[in-house]
């Protein structure tokens, strides 16, 4: 049995985090889902930027497209879309057969709209009714201001992929936002069965004390605040509260763990997979690690309900001068930044084929 399939069987979804209208075309996404266990699929605008500016693809739709669209950003989200479109369709059999639980793909909302919450809850409803799929998550970070939006997307039936996560606090915030739009729908009398990702970015913590940290606590970091997580994700699943919602019929939110590929070239390249194997969650992994793993990988013991030694490990870097919890806040908001750099130079990417191919407004 490959080890993706083992991870598969402990009860963790494996998603891919890439997407590429090439990939589609060639059948390498089926691949992947009938041969390593894929059962869904993240995107952000970093992949759709290398994949539409990479090659030619995209250049018949650009330039059908182009002269109608009102804006770049539009143009981009009917290119996205009609990726995300097949990706779905493929993945459809998967989210049937576990009853909405898995088998979505992932779209992100403008991160330029991230202080606005009420134009982040307009472009994600016309997002997800645009794509017309059930199985379509529509990305929305969970920063403060995010969870506002969080919290109406829910309410209103949309399912939410809550991104930019670093830390056990922020993770309970937006739980917290989605719990509250599952609770309204209850009072209000609407089905609470909306699906929900949580997403958690691991590696990110361990590129920033890289050259801060004592050598014995390399890649430990990371790896840490996921435990550190997990046992608050655990233990809300089995609070009072969540036990009520669940009496109505509310499926969990479930806990993502993202940003997985390894950055540190003398650490293992499946060192976040092999760890944070864990039930009843989902672990979004980059083309070269899903591969790797798949290739050589092994499955352990689980990831400990009760966090093990996270606590200490932390601990120890409290010793180290690494202040945690200052640097959650700093990782999110540097994050939201990258997000902004990474949509406007997608922009610009596609400006530039939209010029190339005389396609413009």
């Amino acid at each position: 049995m490959k080890p993706t399939a083992r991870l598969h069987d402990l009860g963790q979804s494996i998603w891919l985090d890439n997407i590429t209208r090439k990939m589609l075309g060639e059948g390498v996404l089926k691949g992947y889902i009938d041969e390593l266990s894929v059962t869904g699929l993240t995107s952000n605008p970093t992949i759709f930027d290398k994949a539409i500016s990479k090659g030619d693809a995209y250049d018949e739709q650009i330039a059908a497209a182009g002269p109608g669209a009102a804006s770049t950003e539009e143009l981009f989200f009917e290119l996205a879309l009609a990726d995300l479109r097949q990706a779905a369709d493929l993945l459809a059999p998967i989210h049937q057969r576990t009853d909405g639980v898995d088998g979505f793909v992932s779209l992100e909302v403008s991160p330029l709209l991230a202080d606005d919450a009420a134009a982040t809850i307009e472009q994600a409803s016309k997002l997800h009714g645009e794509a017309g799929r059930d199985n379509l998550y529509v990305k929305i970070p969970g920063t403060e201001a995010g969870r506002t939006a969080i919290e109406e997307s829910i309410f209103a039936g949309i399912p939410i992929n809550v991104t930019l996560l670093f830390s056990r606090e922020q993770y309970l915030g937006a739980a917290e936002a989605y719990m509250r739009g599952v609770e309204r729908r209850i009072e209000a009398g609407l089905d609470p069965a909306v699906a929900s990702v949580a997403s958690v970015f691991i590696s990110r913590w361990d590129v920033a004390v890289m050259d801060s940290a004592p050598a014995e606590l390399r890649t430990r970091l990371g790896i840490a605040i996921a435990a550190r997580t997990y046992r608050a994700y655990r233990e809300l699943l089995d609070s009072e509260r969540w036990q009520r919602l669940a009496n109505e019929g509310a499926r969990p939110q479930r806990l993502l763990w993202a940003s997985t590929g390894t950055k540190d070239p003398d650490a293992s390249d499946t060192l976040y997979i092999e760890a944070l194997a864990s039930p009843f969650t989902v672990n979004t992994m980059p083309e070269p690690t899903l591969l790797a793993f798949a290739d050589h990988g092994e499955v352990g013991e689980p990831l400990p309900v009760d966090g093990g030694d996270a606590e200490s490990v932390l601990a120890e870097f409290g010793s180290a001068g690494i202040d945690v919890d200052a640097l959650a806040a700093r990782l999110q908001q540097e994050g939201a930044q990258s997000f902004d750099e990474s949509w406007r130079d997608l922009l610009d990417s596609i400006e530039s084929e939209r010029r190339r191919l005389g396609a413009g407004a």
